[in-house]
């Protein structure tokens, strides 16, 4: 427990001493540039902020690609003026290049800032939710389709009789004749098949005529 508090107290104190330094460089070079009073001071705590607001970006694993983009220029910033202040520019003297991209590092800051704070990345959390929902959606029972009452069959109906042929009047003397002359010949009725062929007429004609005849020729 003890070795673990050691580690982590040198950890803090490391940080804390390189924060220091490099807070000091910035303001050394705002300064320099011509940002004098509060301003001064407000630079560097403007490049840490940018820089834990990218490395939070990264941790959250949502859009990696603007977190490093604000992460690289927060980190080139902090790394450039801890270099200049190395001697290889004169503080007393700082070129124009320089003043501008100091008076020009509020907006990008602010831009920056802006874009990490309020985009909307997706959470493990919203994610989540989103699953339940669909879950929730994919469990509901789908509605039954309505039960169609059986159908009850129709009766079964007897088909039409077709109506009775008319039979002329003649034609039916005519088999009446027929008929009573093969009873007599043959002592028995005369059937519709030996009638249709005595006469000559359709099967439905000489079954109308067998209707007509009388119970001696039937």
């Amino acid at each position: 427990m003890r070795a673990q508090l050691a580690r982590v107290d040198a950890v803090l104190i490391q940080a804390v001493i390189a924060a220091a330094l490099s807070f000091a460089h910035l303001h050394d070079i705002a300064l320099a540039a011509g940002q004098d009073g509060w301003k001064a001071w407000a630079y560097p705590v403007s490049v840490d902020l940018l820089l834990v607001a990218a490395w939070r970006r990264l941790r959250s694993g949502e859009a990696k690609a603007a977190g490093w983009c604000w992460f690289v220029i927060a980190l080139a910033a902090s790394l450039g003026a801890n270099v200049a202040t190395a001697g290889l520019l004169d503080l007393g003297d700082v070129p124009a290049w320089l003043r501008i991209l100091v008076a020009g590092w509020p907006a990008v800051a602010f831009l920056g800032g802006t874009l990490l704070a309020h985009s909307t990345p997706t959470t493990a959390h919203n994610a989540a939710e989103r699953g339940e929902d669909i879950e929730d959606q994919e469990d509901e029972p789908e509605p039954s389709p309505p039960e169609e009452s059986p159908t009850r069959p129709a009766a079964l109906e007897p088909p039409p009789e077709p109506p009775a042929m008319p039979v002329p009047a003649a034609l039916v003397e005519h088999a009446r004749k027929v008929a009573a002359e093969h009873h007599t010949r043959t002592g028995t009725p005369i059937d519709t098949p030996t009638l249709r062929a005595r006469l000559g007429v359709p099967a439905p004609m000489a079954e109308a005529i067998a209707a007509h005849l009388t119970p001696t020729g039937s």
